[in-house]
């Protein structure tokens, strides 16, 4: 398949999907120890066109003997030192190459992003020049980070070091496949830790083309391997492995949990998790042009089918204002109908499997009975394919599960308030702590709230406007770790003291 010419219309774009064979060097194999091999167990898994129903290919799915095979290879790739002790300059090199590549393919990764999960495809694009800026942020990022001299008197010499972790195993979800892959291996392989990455089973697809351009770009052998399966077979195995050192994972924050405990019960790994969101997106009936915020609110939700950790799917607005801008919120997301993701101009795609189609499904359902509003959406489309417009309720409290649960879908709950402090309370009243967003033009009260919301992150009249520059993660459950921006470095990274006595 040849990608050379940049398709620009949905006919180009199905005639490129039509053109996919994947027996014919998109491989579906696991990668091991710089091969692309079968499970030992033999078994696959089937990854199906959620725009379509038509099975994509059949993918190799591991267990723990592949899971131990890939440990194994990883370490002696770590300390045979050709990567783990190159120069930083020399990681560099190797990871812009692979930037490169990746830039050169950028329009067959983000094809396979969008045939695996059902994101539009201009979505996919856009995810592909965050991984290409991801892997390139890392690699400048790395030859230009230093040590520390502690202050000492004259008898002696107190030095703190950097030094890569070992073995890191990174689990990363199916909304974003490739750029929260970018997000896991990029500042850990520049780090000089070798990284076993297990794609999601919904969206292997990715995961397994990088690697070939992986090894392609000069990555050394067993530094970078790709383990497709399941969760509760070999990512169970590498996070219960004695012999990987970190455990990297954004996904739910009931596997988050689960892979805490594994840890625990091996060998105490470190482990950096990214987990659920049910983010407050709070508008004052001070901020100004009501109808460009309605349209970023909408967006904060709809984007990628509400499919996103972040998501904005609490809208907290201001009573005195809340009639009217729920009115132009749900203009906006007449704009937003799902389409056919191959189509460049289509805002939202298609639902990743009838697992998460029915569970969308339900929590509508259940917003119903609770007696929330429903005030646009709420069913499915008819046809082929998994498809859900986007949903919105008013009148949402804090009591119901629509209002409090992560649904990971385009479900939107909207709250009303008074003032501000009730606005923080319940924007504050949430198990999570992702992210959040503020919509004012009153400094002083944007000051205040921002300090009081409890949350990773606090988008300032804007949604998730944010580059590699900045770290990204939550607290409370919704995570501990940090992606991106130098943070992240320290993260793959483990601290060395050294103290020399020093002759008088």
């Amino acid at each position: 398949m040849s990608l050379a010419r940049h398709p620009a219309t949905r006919d180009d774009w199905q005639a490129l999907a039509a053109s996919l064979q994947f027996e014919q060097g998109f491989e579906t194999r696991a990668f091991i120890d710089d091969a692309f091999v079968d499970a030992e167990g033999g078994a696959t898994l089937t990854t199906t066109n959620p725009a379509t129903g038509e099975v994509l290919a059949e993918v190799v799915s591991c267990d723990a003997a592949d899971a131990e095979a890939a440990v194994s290879a990883a370490r002696r790739a770590f300390d045979g030192g050709a990567w783990s002790r190159l120069a930083p300059a020399g990681r560099k090199a190797v990871l812009l190459r692979l930037a490169e590549l990746m830039e050169a393919h950028r329009h067959e990764l983000a094809l396979l992003d969008t045939l695996d999960m059902g994101k539009p495809v201009s979505s996919s694009l856009g995810d592909m020049a965050g991984a290409i800026g991801c892997l390139r942020h890392h690699a400048e990022s790395i030859d230009k980070l230093y040590g520390e001299v502690a202050p000492t008197g004259d008898d002696a010499l107190g030095l703190v070091l950097r030094e890569p972790l070992g073995v890191v195993a990174s689990i990363v979800p199916w909304n974003f496949p490739l750029m929260m892959t970018a997000w896991k291996i990029a500042p850990a392989l520049a780090a000089g830790n070798s990284v076993i990455l297990k794609p999601s089973e919904k969206s292997p697809l990715s995961a397994l083309r990088l690697a070939s351009l992986a090894r392609e770009a000069g990555l050394p052998r067993g530094v970078f391997q790709v383990l497709p399966g399941f969760g509760h077979s070999v990512g169970k195995a590498l996070a219960l492995s004695m012999g990987v050192d970190c455990l990297a994972f954004t996904g739910s924050t009931a596997v988050g949990k689960q892979l805490m405990q594994y840890a625990g019960q091996s060998n105490l790994k470190k482990v950096f998790l990214e987990c659920g969101g049910k983010s407050p997106n709070l508008v004052f009936a001070d901020c100004r042009d009501l109808e460009r915020v309605a349209e970023h609110a909408a967006a904060a939700i709809f984007h990628n089918q509400g499919e996103v950790c972040i998501a904005g799917s609490r809208l907290l607005v201001e009573n005195a204002i809340r009639e009217a801008f729920v009115e132009k919120v749900l203009a906006a997301a007449e704009r937003m109908q799902p389409g056919d993701p191959l189509d460049p101009d289509s805002f939202m795609g298609a639902i990743v499997d009838e697992t998460q189609h029915a569970r969308i499904l339900d929590y509508i359902r259940r917003g119903v009975e609770e007696g929330a509003t429903l005030r646009t959406g709420g069913r499915a489309l008819d046809g082929p394919g998994l498809f859900i417009p986007p949903t919105v309720f008013d009148g949402v409290t804090d009591a119901m599960a629509i209002g409090r649960e992560e649904i990971f879908g385009p479900v939107l709950s909207v709250f009303g308030f008074d003032s501000e402090e009730e606005a923080v309370r319940l924007a504050n009243d949430s198990d999570y702590g992702l992210a959040a967003g503020l919509w004012s033009q009153d400094i002083d009260r944007i000051m205040r709230v921002t300090r009081r919301l409890r949350s990773g992150q606090v988008f300032v009249n804007n949604w998730a406007d944010m580059d590699q520059t900045v770290p990204f993660g939550g607290v409370k459950q919704s995570g501990n770790g940090r992606d991106k921006s130098h943070h992240s470095l320290e993260e793959y990274s483990d601290l060395k003291s050294v103290w020399m006595t020093l002759a008088p």
